[in-house]
């Protein structure tokens, strides 16, 4: 089977939607299948970057909505080479653009929503979710009405994404996400990340890890560490490791300080490879507060990690994490990430090594790439078969 992807930018700082393109292709590759990426980025942008699959840059697109005059000409010149087309995320051009050709082909195409619909953006944002739905009664709306399927990473996902938008249907189907089983070689990574790091060499820590974020919940997560700090060991900090889009940094600093907790916060920066993983592994909980999170991918590389998850329920994944008892739940509110600190801190020592071993099966089970991927092919390939016969009927 040959699958065509269409994104608009592959850059690791926007996030879920490249990961999961990246983890679910190694193993497809693997498995016979042919893959392809389409992105509106230039070819400048994307030249440092190694792929496992082909890629092809159409330019970058204009503005924000990242508009490319390219997309529609290309896919209706070669989508007809693929079996399938999956659609990465909305709000740009990228989707529009492609629903601009798709629909006058024989093709089926999906659409990955990415969190994107999520009733958070809507409460947030007011002002911004009232243009969203003129843009999706007239545009936006009509790209998943006509998709074959609207995919899903989790049933939490497309709950909270019902009725937030109106005047367009569309078809659901959840397809789990996954990841990889990280590098093996533990103790090498944890040596790394100490290198860089001395001043944690002796430090027990709760890691966040993700963008430096409102969305993400940072703000709350150092002003219930400050309330948690008098029931905290004098060894146990908080870092804080991710990329800082908006330069947000500064202010979360300035909240430490007002709170007497500088000293007992690290910022560590966007990590990577041996890095992260040693970060991950040395951690004593990933913390995640998240006002909305849609998979979480770090979520699930910390599970395969054996560390406990500490998150909030707006993490999408949160009925798999209760269901692994893989760590704790509570809302994305100060008081909630209290609690999650505060319940974290007072397990026993049995109870704390079960939610480890707990972590392990529950990513075997629920977010191991090696099944997931191919369960993502299974259900592309049905919808394809049955369009076939579709095609054979008419």
């Amino acid at each position: 089977m040959r699958l065509l992807h269409v994104i608009c930018t592959t850059s690791s700082e926007s996030g879920g939607p490249i990961e999961a393109i990246y983890r679910i292709s190694e193993v497809l590759l693997r498995n016979g299948l042919d893959i392809t990426v389409v992105s509106l980025e230039s070819s400048e942008e994307v030249a440092r970057r190694n792929f496992p699959f082909t890629h092809i840059a159409l330019g970058g697109g204009f503005g924000k909505y990242r508009y490319n005059s390219q997309l529609a000409p290309w896919l209706r010149k070669n989508a007809g080479c693929f079996d399938a087309v999956i659609l990465h995320g909305i709000w740009n051009y990228a989707s529009f653009g492609s629903w601009r050709a798709l629909r006058k082909l024989d093709i089926p195409y999906f659409v990955s929503i990415h969190g994107m619909m999520d009733p958070w953006f809507r409460d947030a944002y007011p002002v911004k979710h009232l243009a969203k739905q003129i843009y999706w009664f007239f545009i936006e709306g009509k790209v998943l009405r006509d998709a074959t399927r609207t995919l899903f990473t989790c049933e939490e996902e497309m709950l909270r994404a019902r009725r937030v938008f109106r005047g367009h249907a569309y078809r659901e189907q959840v397809v789990l996400y996954g990841t990889a089983v990280p590098p093996q070689d533990a103790e090498t990574q944890c040596a790394i990340f100490h290198a860089r790091f001395p001043s944690l060499n002796s430090k027990h820590f709760l890691l966040f890890l993700g963008r430096i974020n409102p969305k993400k919940g940072c703000d709350l997560l150092i002003q219930a560490f400050a309330e948690c700090l008098a029931d905290l060991p004098e060894t146990t900090d908080l870092v804080f490791a991710g990329p800082d889009q908006i330069g947000w940094t500064r202010e979360l600093q300035g909240l430490a300080e007002e709170l007497g907790i500088a000293s007992r916060i690290h910022w560590v920066g966007m990590l990577s490879g041996d890095l992260k993983w040693g970060a991950i592994r040395l951690a004593d909980a990933l913390i995640i507060p998240s006002h909305q999170e849609n998979f979480g991918f770090v979520v699930a590389e910390a599970m395969a990690c054996g560390i406990p998850v500490l998150i909030s329920d707006k993490v999408n994944i949160w009925r798999e994490i209760l269901a692994a008892e893989a760590g704790l739940v509570e809302s994305d509110t100060e008081e909630g990430t209290v609690r999650l600190i505060r319940r974290f801190t007072s397990l026993s020592r049995e109870e704390l090594q079960r939610m480890r071993r707990n972590a392990e099966t529950g990513f075997r089970h629920f977010f191991d790439i090696e099944v997931t991927a191919l369960d993502f092919a299974r259900i592309i390939e049905s919808y394809v078969s049955e369009c076939g016969q579709a095609k054979l009927v008419k």
